[in-house]
């Protein structure tokens, strides 16, 4: 009985519970709907608000970009105006295409009367018609530049540019034509100018990753051997397993097409070589003797050889060898691009990859070979050629280095002779990191070329430890080596680069080295100016307050300094040896304004208008608004981006 009363107590207990608990139940239930509909009101806000200050950062984007193009028409610079008419265009393409791509056909018309006027061909050597041809081909024109924007937005749009270009091509080469020799020696090395700037545009394509469209573009003129179809296709297959893939079906077409060619020569043999081998580094030898090669610069380094699949890499040298072993023609018939001359060279410079992968067609070359040497010039030609290796072996070592220094002093006669003997051996040296490069510059004679070559060693050493990434290191050839005040100014900035995640305070105070190296050059120097910039993309990293000090420094700099533009901008430094100039290049994107601009107007939009009305001319002026559009149009700006009322 009690129990049982317990039990019943027990559920007049919950009842009760339930009863008063109920109503507090229910009313979080609906705090909590309201506080869910509360937030979803403030997210609903906020997305609105985003939504609307994005919609006025484009409309004010829109009017800078329409602005700075309706100025750009009346540019007296006529390679300046196509080129900010097209950047304009390609700067405002995701926000009004119909805008741009009517900026993208005034920028055309603007780069055809440039193109007429030969404002970036023509020197005061009035070269002949054929050099003007092949920097058309090598892409030094203004509808160049603007094909190379236009192909990455508006495929019909390009494909209707390059088709008119094609035919300006044929009514502006007939000089050439005239030529045979000339076009010849043109068309084995890149082949017609209508192809060469159609590859060009299909190389920034993949250069920028858009790897389907670029070989849209590309597809019409793969089936030829050159330096340009060779260099895409490499280029292409280094870029992922996928691509590697396409890249190997289209070399496997050129090797069947080259096979039953009766064009087809030793020259399209090195460059067909130059896939399977050497990619990078493409040889041709003329019949004359001559030879032309191209290679990356020595800070890219060549691309890494490929691993064809046996089959493939046998197909080669089948068909290689079947091109190779044609009859020799009476050198009077021989119209071939590399004559009995260059068929002979290829043909030396290719025998030791045949002994080691096709021994069979190695003899019957060799045979080949001893034919072609009993003509005039052949075995002389091909006695002594850093080309007949380039590319197929490494660059010596430093013991290798030396041991042919001291084997070509014995035998030199003259003092000029030596110099140029120490030249070749420190500048091999240097370019490995070699310290020792620096006594062998040091004893060179002629003072002129002692001190130009000791400031290219010592330069070669920086880079050498920023490859290694080795900032005190950096900082202390910066400061002990003989460099120029430009190149002293870049090794403090890229020693402050490699430091500025883990010791802040020395970056800092490298860059400020740098800036008071950058104050040393000439005030007239555009150098100054694109330093001061490089400094500033630093600093903005770490200390905005300096930025902005060094960027007010950068602009009087570039006010003072005629040649600068504020566009990527690479500074080179040659120096000659026997194996041809040697060059050393900085710069690019980070002497340009567009980095630190696009940084510091997400920061505070009307100083940077300001500050690119600062410029005096007009070239700096216009990619300064173009940088500060581009950074407007940024979808990914920060929240606290404000566009001030203006």
């Amino acid at each position: 009985m009690a129990n049982h009363y317990k039990t019943v107590q027990s559920l007049i207990s919950m009842v009760c519970l339930s009863v008063l608990v109920g109503p507090v139940l229910a009313q979080t239930v609906s705090d909590n709907k309201k506080l869910r509909a509360n937030a979803a009101e403030r997210n609903t806000a906020r997305a609105s608000e985003a939504e609307s200050l994005q919609a006025q950062r484009r409309t004010f984007a829109t009017s800078l970009l329409t602005s700075l193009a309706d100025e750009a028409r009346s540019f007296n610079d006529l390679a300046l105006r196509p080129r900010v008419l097209a950047r304009a265009a390609d700067t405002l393409w995701d926000a009004d295409s119909e805008t741009a791509r009517t900026l993208f056909r005034r920028a055309w018309e603007a780069a055809e009367k440039g193109d007429a006027e030969g404002v970036t061909l023509k020197t005061k050597d009035s070269p002949p018609p054929m050099v003007i041809a092949l920097r058309r081909m090598s892409g030094q024109d203004l509808r160049s530049e603007v094909l190379g924007l236009v192909a990455g937005r508006d495929r019909a749009l390009a494909e209707e540019f390059l088709a008119r270009l094609t035919a300006d091509a044929k009514r502006e080469s007939e000089d050439l034509k005239s030529d045979a020799t000339a076009r010849n020696t043109t068309d084995s090395w890149s082949g017609s100018e209508a192809s060469a700037k159609r590859l060009q545009m299909a190389g920034r394509l993949l250069d920028a990753g858009q790897i389907e469209r670029s070989l849209e573009f590309a597809a019409p003129v793969l089936g030829q051997v050159n330096v340009n179809s060779i260099s895409f296709l490499s280029t292409l297959r280094a870029k992922e397993p996928g691509a590697a893939a396409t890249a190997d079906r289209w070399f496997a077409a050129l090797l069947a097409r080259a096979e039953f060619d009766p064009s087809s020569d030793a020259n399209t043999v090195s460059g067909l070589s130059s896939y399977a081998f050497t990619p990078g580094v493409y040889v041709t030898f003329m019949a004359d003797g001559h030879a032309r090669w191209s290679q990356p610069e020595e800070s890219a380094g060549p691309l890494n050889p490929p691993n064809l699949a046996p089959s493939l890499r046998n197909r080669f040298f089948q068909v290689a060898a079947s091109i190779l072993l044609r009859p020799l023609p009476p050198p009077d018939q021989d119209f071939s691009t590399s004559g009995y001359t260059g068929r002979y060279m290829i043909i030396k410079r290719l025998l030791p990859l045949f002994d080691q992968f096709a021994p069979d067609a190695a003899l019957a070359l060799r045979s080949q070979m001893n034919s072609l040497a009993g003509n005039a010039g052949t075995t002389a030609a091909g006695s002594d050629s850093s080309l007949l290796t380039k590319g197929l072996q490494p660059a010596g070592t430093a013991d290798n280095a030396f041991e042919n220094m001291q084997y070509r002093l014995d035998h030199a006669k003259t003092t000029r002779e030596r110099d140029s003997i120490y030249a070749d051996a420190a500048a091999l040296l240097g370019s490995q990191g070699d310290a020792r490069a620096q006594d062998l510059a040091d004893k060179i004679d002629n003072s002129d070329r002692r001190a130009q070559l000791r400031r290219y060693v010592d330069f070669e050493l920086v880079r050498f430890v920023i490859r290694k990434k080795e900032p005190s290191e950096v900082a202390r050839l910066a400061k002990a080596g003989q460099l120029t005040h430009t190149q002293r100014a870049w090794a403090y900035v890229q020693a402050a680069r490699l430091l500025m995640n883990s010791e802040r305070a020395r970056a800092l105070q490298f860059l400020e080295d740098a800036a008071d190296e950058a104050r040393r050059i000439k005030g007239d120097d555009a150098d100054r100016a694109c330093l001061l910039i490089s400094v500033a993309t630093q600093f903005v990293r770490a200390d905005h307050v300096r930025a902005w000090e060094i960027m007010s420094e950068a602009v009087e700099a570039a006010n003072s300094a005629e040649g600068f533009t504020g566009e990527n901008m690479q500074l080179r430094f040659p120096i000659a040896t026997k194996d041809g100039v040697k060059i050393s290049s900085i710069g690019g994107e980070e002497f340009a304004l567009v980095g630190v601009l696009r940084s510091l107007t997400k920061e505070d939009l009307d100083r940077s208008i300001d500050l690119a009305k600062s410029f005096k001319n007009v070239a700096p002026r216009a990619n300064a608004t173009l940088a500060i559009a581009s950074a407007l149009l940024d979808k990914n700006a920060e929240v606290g981006f404000k566009l001030q009322a203006r």
